[in-house]
């Protein structure tokens, strides 16, 4: 590698880290936003809450890692444009693409790395984060007491004190209320008590001093029951108060807590069974033609049609076809009998089958859109190299400002592309393929274009153009 290649790429270090961790943080900053309401205010141990910022930034890492790369690319260069570097390269008789070598090189290895990440860290990440959310949601908030408020935290209980010593858990003027709904209701008041957990959580223990019990049966007033004590000890159900792990096997994995391999096996089943219910239509629709002519009925039998799975569909139309060329007839008549009610029974069958293929269509699709999108994340690294190296030189954005101001645009077309083209294939109205490819492409060939024109400085744009920024 030659001394120049060392120093382009020695450019891009400082930059991409600095443009990768502030999207990064950008990302973490939005998700404190987006769950503050369900990590604070529930007691939760502060490990809790690194791992699942750790697990999060995984999906954060994946989208930082194109803009990072998209930043550099455009600050490097930008600042070589802006020192006449560039100019000094070209003049010894250099080039753009010789200088973006070893920066596309570097491109494509991030782009692998990235694409090994996105494939076999990724969904587990997205996998353990789901899951701890859900533990995380499940756990109540801490349990607390606050003078003169009821506490409805207990299930099946209501307690207020008129007093509360929060660091010694000391209570004055205690009353709790059986809410259960069950006979006898009881009233329990005490002049004093201390409240606090068991050992291991799951028991709330109530310790009370000089105070009543009053039950009452339901719809009887005058059955009443009082009992005074001098201390009396209540042992409440507290579970849930404690963050409890579950066990991850028992929760489902959803498309993007899948590898590319099981998303793929997802796919050629619903495939499968999507050329499942047009044969079985084709089948009934044939049958309903041969019923009308007095032929004899072909097998519609799910069992028997389980051999043409993995046929091709035109092979299978063409072996019905001759299986109706050599059926015998029947009388007309007899096919004549009860056609309304054979019209009504396949209008019934070819909606059914017509809806579970629609369904197995889109299953598939929405596999597929998240496999594609697998590949064309990564690949942005090296198409964001084609347009961040020339456009640098152009705008000679070596600052910061200019050249965030630039990835910041282009992103966001990026992106437009990516979540716009996703909606549209979930919804079967795109192809999978071009749905995530699209914003690859556009910026791609875009990218294309400004790397040969800038190559042989014969570039114009309206917005840009100046005598000096075509200096180069």
């Amino acid at each position: 590698m030659s001394k120049i290649s060392k120093y382009i790429l020695r450019l891009h270090i400082a930059p991409f880290i600095m443009g990768t961790f502030t999207v990064l943080f950008l990302f973490i900053f939005q998700f404190f936003l987006m769950h503050i309401d369900k990590l604070l205010g529930k007691g939760l141990d502060e490990w809790v809450i690194v791992q699942l910022i750790v697990l999060n930034i995984a999906w954060m890492l994946v989208l930082a890692v194109p803009m990072g790369v998209l930043f550099s690319t455009l600050m490097s260069f930008g600042s070589m444009a802006q020192h006449h570097e560039v100019t000094i390269i070209k003049a010894s008789g250099g080039s753009l693409f010789r200088m973006m070598t070893p920066v596309v090189i570097g491109g494509v290895i991030i782009s692998v790395l990235l694409f090994w990440f996105n494939d076999y860290v990724l969904p587990d990440a997205n996998f353990r984060a789901k899951s701890l959310m859900q533990d995380i949601r499940r756990k109540k908030p801490t349990f607390t007491i606050e003078a003169g408020n009821f506490t409805m935290d207990l299930e099946g209980y209501t307690i207020i004190a008129r007093q509360v010593d929060s660091l010694s858990g000391t209570l004055k003027g205690v009353t709790i209320y059986d809410t259960r709904g069950v006979s006898p209701q009881s009233i329990i008041s005490a002049d004093t008590g201390i409240v606090q957990f068991s050992a291991d959580m799951s028991k709330l223990k109530l310790t009370l001093f000089s105070g009543e019990i009053v039950q009452v049966v339901a719809n009887q007033v005058k059955n009443l029951r009082k009992i005074t004590y001098k201390d009396y000890e209540i042992l409440l159900d507290a579970s849930g108060f404690t963050f409890e792990r579950s066990d991850a096997d028992l929760t489902s994995r959803g498309d993007r807590e899948m590898s590319i391999a099981d998303m793929q096996a997802i796919v050629d089943e619903a495939n499968m069974l999507k050329n499942e219910s047009k044969m079985q239509m084709y089948v009934e629709i044939k049958n309903h033609y041969n019923y009308l002519q007095g032929s004899q009925y072909l097998p519609t039998l799910p069992q028997e049609i389980q051999k043409y799975r993995n046929t091709d569909i035109k092979s299978l139309y063409k072996e019905i076809d001759n299986k109706v060329e050599n059926n015998k007839p029947i009388s007309l008549e007899t096919a004549l009998e009860k056609v309304d009610q054979r019209l009504s029974f396949l209008v019934s069958i070819i909606s059914t089958d017509s809806a579970r293929e629609k369904d197995f269509k889109l299953r598939a699709s929405r596999y597929e859109v998240e496999i594609y999108k697998k590949y064309a994340i990564p690949f942005a690294c090296l198409v964001f190299v084609f347009v961040g190296c020339p456009l640098g030189i152009y705008t000679r954005g070596g600052s910061f400002g200019i050249s965030a101001a630039i990835s910041l645009g282009f992103y966001l077309v990026y992106w437009a592309c990516l979540i716009g083209g996703e909606k549209l294939a979930d919804r079967g109205m795109l192809s999978p393929f071009l749905s995530m490819w699209a914003g690859n492409i556009i910026v791609g060939l875009l990218g294309l274009v400004l790397t040969i024109r800038i190559n042989y400085e014969s570039f114009y744009i309206p917005f840009f153009h100046s005598k000096k920024l075509l200096d180069i």
